[in-house]
């Protein structure tokens, strides 16, 4: 468990991030930031304490994501990508890598990230898986082609996990490092926000892997094996709550010299206290109930985190329309999670409440 000087040593950085706005174009990148929560010890939270780490339990990583996220989606967005790539190492029955991988990742040594939406929510509709893999009997090896289409924080990537689907449909994902022959990064694309994630896909062109990088596979439905929160899981919830949280405190800052607004405050706090107790009751049940299942919470926490950034926006003005203003700013980003690891329950979510269209 973090502990009360971890907790307040998040919680300073937090209000430190508060007070700035990251520029957000592909020519920027955290990295002052990003060293920042290194010093936080955040490279350790989620590996295993015999590979230098913090050992976390799932629900202190979740709740560390809501706390942060308060701060900085950016930053905790990038932290999420790499968590997820240590996870499936640490998950993996290659235990020769993750020796050789974890401790490295929890000293700060190597930076690692994923590239897996085309395994779980990306591109499903095509016909032709977006990375095919052959395996070449002759040594023991996988070749790899295709498009990887979404991969963050690739630029500063030393290592991608990764996979793609063979003939007879099974996956494998592997730990690939991102000088590999073959391995094409492309340049960060421009997004309506959050475009300093450095967010970019990656050309694969004959790209060779041993069985020895192979963290899981082949088998099919790869990303179900092993530990981890997939497309949909409570992580993205509880990043999007914490924004939600964080964009709050700053709505609540600006309606201050404004006592006509502080009707449309409550509301909003009264839902996200509503959404912050359902939310830790879930990661706290063994079994939740139907009303505290992951697609469920993760639809309220989009929901909130969309109107809360509109409603601060409003509150501001003009002022807030300017870009480069952090209501503006939040706005962008809140939209985010209308596209982040989105699984059917929770886009048809979405589109319910945007359409009016009810149950």
């Amino acid at each position: 468990m973090p502990s009360a000087e971890q907790r307040a040593a998040v919680e300073a950085f937090v209000r430190t991030i508060q007070s700035r706005v990251l520029p957000d174009t592909v020519d920027s990148w955290p990295a002052a930031e990003l060293a920042e929560m290194r010093q936080l010890g955040a490279d350790r939270w989620n590996i295993p304490t015999k590979f230098g780490g913090d050992g976390l339990a799932g629900p202190e990583l979740l709740q560390l994501y809501r706390q942060l996220s308060r701060g900085s989606l950016l930053l905790t967005f990038i932290l999420t990508q790499r968590n997820a790539a240590c996870q499936r190492i640490i998950s993996s029955t290659n235990v020769a890598l993750a020796e050789e991988l974890l401790p490295r990742l929890a000293r700060s040594e190597l930076f690692a990230t994923v590239g897996i939406s085309h395994l779980t929510t990306s591109r499903q509709h095509l016909s032709t898986p977006p990375v095919q893999v052959v395996h070449d009997a002759s040594s023991e090896s996988y070749v790899l082609n295709g498009t990887v289409p979404w991969a963050s924080a690739v630029t500063a990537a030393d290592v991608v996990v990764t996979g793609g689907t063979l003939p007879d449909g099974t996956q494998l994902l592997a730990a690939i490092p991102t000088v590999r022959t073959g391995m094409e990064v492309q340049a960060p694309v421009s997004l309506l926000g959050m475009s300093a994630s450095h967010t970019a896909s990656i050309l694969l062109h004959d790209v060779r892997i041993a069985a020895d990088e192979i963290l899981h596979g082949p088998v099919e439905r790869v990303m179900s094996q092993g530990a981890g929160g997939g497309a949909g899981s409570l992580g993205t919830t509880a990043v999007a709550l914490g924004s939600a949280e964080g964009y709050l405190e700053r709505f609540e800052q600006e309606i201050t010299s404004r006592p006509g607004l502080q009707q449309y405050l409550q509301p909003l706090q009264q839902e996200a206290l509503n959404l912050g107790h359902d939310f830790s009751a879930a990661i706290a049940a063994d079994q939740p109930t139907p009303e505290l299942a992951p697609e469920v919470l993760r639809q309220r926490a989009n929901s909130l985190v969309m109107r809360v950034s509109q409603a601060w926006l409003a509150s501001t003005k003009g002022a807030g329309y300017v870009s480069g203003h952090a209501a503006e700013q939040a706005v962008r980003e809140s939209l985010f999670f209308l596209v982040w690891s989105c699984p059917q329950p929770v886009l048809e979510g979405n589109l319910r409440e945007l359409s009016c269209s009810g149950a």
